[in-house]
């Protein structure tokens, strides 16, 4: 495919997403009782209107409808057996995005339910996509993944954790979503370089489906991306690492985890940090990840307050997040294809991540000691 191609696929996906999430708003009067995010002040919520949480229907719907009508429109780019294989990939993230939509609806999917049915979904792909991780550029791990059946479990644990990871980020107006969009595109990036249609074909229905959504989610959240849309989309940009390192072996896994390396980093910290640290459930809520620091300590201190526009406190989190995301992934595709490279960018992420996190937990950055923010911050909850 042109890559031209590849741009028009993700506009249409964008169209049918942004079709399906107007519909969506502007028929909540109807099931606002059951979509709506009515818990407003648990420990991570930092808006105060309720609003409909279940984005992913958007987002799943404009990859499958995307890819429908680009087909209809342009009936050469997607073959018919590269189609069936991303419906095949649709069918496997299904245990994910019901466990996830359902807790949505109900509130009562625990995590490990959650992460059980993502490991599930990845077990499908393994089995329908030959989507098995066998080699990670780990010196004696790579010999275990030789074991077809520890290779196929360590895939399942690995996608479960990414789609965790997008769960885990998905506080602020437009932080995952973007998020999501940065690393689609930086892993399509490497699938062209490495000649690869197919996951570049992936990253631009997720690209586009998410910008669609993202649209009505940024920056009045007038829609959450919900559970199921941020299993969902975990599920998706997992799977595409996946398949990439499957299909093109002389790839470095390094590389690739540079690429998703903001989340990924976000949930091995707070594992960290609640069970080493806190002495805590790592499981267990709490208000201390990166982006409830910049919220607090940096958009409280530079961004005024507006009663005309309630969200705009909420919506500045990504415009401090997202270019260091896209600065990151930019520098991973460019200059990650050999292994110390890449181990290198991977090394320098981390190193980034602790010394921002420990100079925003310390208030190093922050308006006067004392004040509400700061107040918040050291008991621990929201500030809305």
């Amino acid at each position: 495919m042109p890559e031209y191609q590849f741009v028009l696929l993700g506009l249409t996906a964008w169209v049918a997403s942004f079709v399906i999430s107007q519909l969506i708003v502007r028929s909540q009067k109807w099931h606002g009782r059951l979509t709506h995010d009515h818990d407003l002040g648990g420990v991570q919520k930092v808006h105060t209107t309720a609003v409909p949480r279940i984005g992913g229907l958007a987002v799943i719907g404009g990859i499958l409808l995307g890819l429908v009508l680009f087909q209809q429109i342009f009936p050469g780019p997607v073959s018919a057996g590269r189609a069936s294989r991303i419906y095949l990939l649709l069918g496997a993230s299904l245990p994910a995005f019901l466990a996830g939509l359902i807790e949505d609806f109900t509130k009562r999917v625990s995590v490990r339910v959650r992460l059980v049915a993502t490991a599930l979904s990845a077990l499908v792909a393994s089995l329908a996509l030959g989507a098995t991780v066998g080699e990670l550029d780990i010196w004696g791990l790579d010999a275990l993944l030789t074991i077809a059946p520890l290779a196929i479990v360590a895939t399942a644990v690995f996608v479960a954790g990414g789609s965790n990871a997008i769960n885990i980020i998905d506080g602020f107006n437009g932080l995952s979503g973007s998020t999501i969009i940065i690393m689609a595109i930086g892993l399509a990036a490497v699938g062209l370089q490495v000649g690869d249609s197919f996951v570049a074909v992936l990253g631009a229905l997720c690209a586009g489906a998410t910008l669609g959504f993202l649209m009505l989610n940024y920056p009045s959240g007038k829609m959450f991306l919900g559970d199921g849309g941020a299993y969902f989309l975990g599920f998706w940009v997992s799977e595409m690492a996946v398949l990439l390192l499957v299909r093109h072996p002389e790839l470095s896994a390094w590389q690739i985890l540079a690429i998703c390396g903001y989340p990924i980093i976000e949930v091995l910290f707070s594992i960290y940090r609640r069970k080493f640290v806190r002495k805590v459930s790592p499981g267990a809520p709490d208000a201390l990840h990166l982006h409830g620091l910049v919220f607090r300590r940096l958009v409280f201190k530079y961004v005024r307050r507006d009663a005309a526009r309630p969200w705009k406190r909420n919506a500045m989190v990504p415009c401090f997040m997202a270019p260091a995301v896209a600065a990151c992934v930019a520098v991973s595709v460019w200059f990650g294809q050999s292994t110390p490279a890449a181990v290198a960018i991977v090394v320098a992420q981390v190193v980034l991540y602790v010394a921002v996190y420990g100079r925003l937990v310390r208030g190093r950055w922050t308006v006067r000691r004392g004040d509400r923010a700061e107040q918040a911050l050291d008991v621990g909850i929201e500030v809305r």
